[in-house]
């Protein structure tokens, strides 16, 4: 079509006028359909019979559970495949194609640790939550409990040293549910996220046992200054077991240590360590009430 002509030219004229240079070409990077695709199917795993239009079972029947693990096999390798090669900024590779073939079975050799941890993660959101209804409802509907899920997947690939995959899950879950948990960041057993919104856990944060957080809780860096020389340096806070931390709290710092059964209020700006068993909160703000004097004759 003619009209097309001149936007067409425009277009061609601006990649020659801005370059926005890629840092490797020579090869394929991960597709994030495809690692939507992994997380579905290794959540289908976790969960037998909960994503699936057939009646809820205990158990999945073995046939159910080898199809759904010979196509994760399938995607995952192939994605994991991508991902060594992008980072050698290789087209093709033997000996990376086998390295993508062990790792996908490693990570597949993890699930029933995951699924271990997961189940304790259910836990900690039915017995910290009265609203739960059910074990059921937490599984299907929480969004905190949806991105932990996602963070273990992402965490256990990120530890055996598979790259962008793991970020790109986690920033999926980022979207779905407004948490956003790094994949390095290391987070221990009965995890609860109550709400969700607005959580960020940076890269390297350390979350002890039974730890419950609320909306809007930042565990993040002092300051980002520096930039990529902050890399491999310990930025984010490290959490205690048994510890709560109320909505808005904001606690920076990678010399930053909460102490077990400590509670962190709501608003808090932390950038120390707390000793075990202290209560942190806010000075009670005052309030102010007065006369509104709007005339109801004009509305």
């Amino acid at each position: 079509m003619k009209k097309l002509v001149q936007p067409i030219k425009d277009i061609m004229q601006s990649y020659k006028d801005v370059l926005i240079k890629k840092d490797h070409c020579s090869c394929r990077i991960p597709q994030n359909s495809e690692v939507i695709k992994i997380i579905k199917l290794t959540k289908e795993i976790i969960f037998p019979g909960y994503f699936s239009t057939k009646q809820l079972r205990e158990t999945s029947d073995k046939k159910t559970t080898k199809r759904f693990v010979k196509k994760l096999h399938k995607i995952l390798k192939k994605q994991i495949k991508y991902s060594l090669l992008y980072m050698a900024d290789e087209e093709k590779s033997k000996d990376l194609a086998k390295k993508s073939c062990v790792l996908c079975i490693e990570f597949l050799k993890r699930i029933p640790k995951m699924r271990a941890l997961i189940y304790k993660d259910v836990e900690a959101h039915f017995e910290g939550d009265p609203a739960a209804l059910n074990r059921d409802q937490v599984i299907i509907s929480y969004p905190g409990l949806y991105a932990t899920v996602i963070h273990r997947m992402a965490h256990e690939l990120d530890d055996l040293g598979v790259r962008v995959i793991p970020r790109m899950m986690s920033e999926f879950a980022h979207r779905e549910t407004g948490i956003d948990i790094n994949p390095s960041a290391k987070i221990g057993e009965y995890f609860f996220i109550d709400h969700g919104t607005g959580v960020v856990i940076g890269e390297t944060t350390e979350i002890g046992n039974h730890v419950k957080i609320y909306q809007g809780v930042t565990l993040g860096a002092m300051s980002l200054r520096k930039g990529q020389k902050l890399k491999g340096v310990k930025r984010h806070p490290t959490i205690g077991n048994h510890v709560t931390i109320y909505a808005g709290a904001s606690i920076l710092g990678g010399q930053s240590l909460i102490g077990d059964h400590s509670i962190i209020g709501a608003n808090v700006f932390i950038t120390g360590s707390i000793p075990e068993k202290s209560i942190v909160t806010m000075k009670a703000m005052e309030l102010e009430t007065r006369e509104n004097k709007v005339d109801e004759s004009i509305s």
